[in-house]
């Protein structure tokens, strides 16, 4: 691809000005009108050495209102970056409505210079492609414009650059040992480039390559495509509205679509909710597996192996009671319990997994989500609050998301408290006749209950869809407490002694 385009373009002294202040004035404007329509922009500056990035970037930013945007600058991971997942310091740098995120070199990285620096393997290299292929696709699906543009330039271009860098001890500096290193290694980076560029080319995020050796030329090339961008996903955004109204009468007419009930898998309805455990029984199980967790806690941290574990189920379930079990025998500098509430108005400004990924733990660290990313395929789903399609496509971003963080190393458990109906009544007239519980119930407890049938459903959907062999669905029969959080502490120091072994 590299070695057919033509590195000889130039644009004249007086018509790049004219055209360079058109756009300047156009993009001004249509930054305005993004920001108005809470449009969010990802753009991804990648190239050679010395091609121009940071120039390039300062001229595009000249024409927008600095308040809307944001420059990041890629470079080796920090040692804190480094105890998390590859994507994960991109998915916290994610723009939320309305805003621009500019990236001086990005999460390319993983699959150029890392992958010629550190050799990785051919199954290593297409991991790290299918990663960023869907990382693009999920934030862009979810309306952000995302634009990326590599700067080409050649060897003897390069060069001549390093040496006029060089040559000046203002900016000596910003030409490394690593610069001419890979200087010499342009022929294989050509190889590399090439194969990036025809894998990560894709429909929904594709590459501009701009020629580069003429700053002018580059410049306009770059806020035109940008300009073009805009413009595009600002015509998509104003007929969304309609667009998703025809979406969603699609959506109510395939209700009545849905296989009968003797047809449809339903985890739920196999589940015994008889089993039991004696107060006696209960105190010495829950002292062995304690006991057994605190170990293993400590064996973690010193492994480096990180936890997620996340606990879904019906109102008063049981799932506050299963996690102080949990923590009660863990190291709490090793763990953290994040309780999941409705998102607030700045969550809500970016991709809903945004504030799941923000709150990821670190190599050696457990968390504990009381509620989790699955309230997009639940509660949003049965309360309108997302729409058909956004709900029906995040089965598959879950899994993705949970497929990163296992091939992270991390062990992955999700929870589902069961319990029926009228147990459920019983706890809920408990908590509200008892004066230190009674806070614990609400309303909205009260209206959720009377969407049983349709969370039932949701549920069984949810969990057969997303339960995966790296990060399965564990259901907990949940109407007798004791036995239900022994088999959670369990569960997971099953898991965990199989991880470490």
């Amino acid at each position: 691809m590299l070695k057919n385009v033509d590195l000889t373009k130039k644009l004249d002294k007086k018509e790049g000005k004219k055209l360079l202040d058109s756009l300047d004035t156009e993009i001004s404007a249509l930054q305005r009108q993004a920001r108005s329509l809470g449009i969010p922009v990802m753009i991804v500056i990648e190239g050679w050495g010395a091609s121009g990035k940071g120039t390039m970037i300062n001229r595009l930013i000249q024409a927008m209102d600095p308040r809307g945007f944001r420059v990041y600058s890629i470079h080796k991971a920090t040692p804190e970056e480094d105890l998390h997942p590859y994507m994960w310091r991109f998915w916290t740098k994610i723009p939320g409505r309305g805003r621009i995120h500019i990236f001086d070199r990005s999460w390319y990285r993983k699959v150029l210079r890392d992958r010629v620096d550190h050799e990785m393997t051919a199954d290593q290299t297409a991991c790290g492609y299918h990663d960023i292929n869907s990382f693009e696709q999920m934030l862009t699906v979810d309306g952000i414009l995302i634009l990326k543009f590599f700067l080409h330039i050649s060897k003897k271009e390069q060069k001549k650059r390093f040496e006029h860098l060089e040559h000046s001890p203002d900016t000596s500096w910003k030409v490394t040992k690593d610069d001419w290193k890979h200087h010499r290694q342009y022929e294989e980076y050509v190889k590399v480039y090439d194969e990036m560029l025809e894998n990560t080319d894709t429909a929904w995020a594709p590459w501009c390559v701009v020629e580069a050796e003429d700053g002018r030329y580059a410049a306009a090339k770059i806020l035109t495509r940008v300009a073009e961008g805009l413009r595009a996903q600002i015509g998509k955004a104003e007929a969304k509205v309609a667009a998703d109204a025809g979406m969603e009468e699609i959506a109510a007419r395939a209700k009545n679509d849905n296989l009968p009930s003797a047809f449809q898998i339903m985890p739920l309805s196999e589940v015994k909710l008889d089993k039991s455990c004696s107060r006696e029984e209960y105190k010495k199980k829950k002292e062995e597996y304690q006991s057994r967790l605190a170990v293993l806690h400590s064996a973690l941290y010193k492994k480096r192996i990180p936890v997620v574990l996340a606990f879904e189920g019906w109102d008063a379930g049981g799932k506050g009671g299963a996690i102080k079990r949990l923590t009660e025998c863990m190291d709490p500098r090793g763990y953290e319990v994040i309780p999941t509430a409705s998102p607030n108005d700045y969550e809500k400004a970016h991709h809903y997994l945004w504030r799941f990924w923000s709150r990821m733990p670190k190599a050696g660290h457990v968390a504990i989500f009381d509620r989790s990313w699955y309230g997009r395929v639940m509660v949003e789903r049965i309360e309108g609050f997302c729409s058909g399609t956004e709900w029906r496509r995040a089965y598959q971003e879950i899994n993705q998301m949970e497929a990163e963080l296992a091939d992270f190393g991390a062990v992955v458990i999700k929870f589902w408290m069961q319990i029926d109906k009228d147990e459920q009544e019983r706890r809920f007239l408990a908590r509200r006749d008892n004066p230190q519980k009674s806070w614990k119930l609400t309303g909205e407890d009260w209206r959720n209950r009377e969407k049983w049938d349709q969370y039932e459903t949701a549920v069984n959907e949810m969990i057969v869809k997303t339960s995966t062999a790296r990060a399965p669905w564990v259901i907990v029969e949940g109407n007798d407490k004791y036995y239900a959080r022994i088999k959670v502490l369990k569960t997971v120091v099953e898991a965990l002694e199989k991880r470490l072994s």
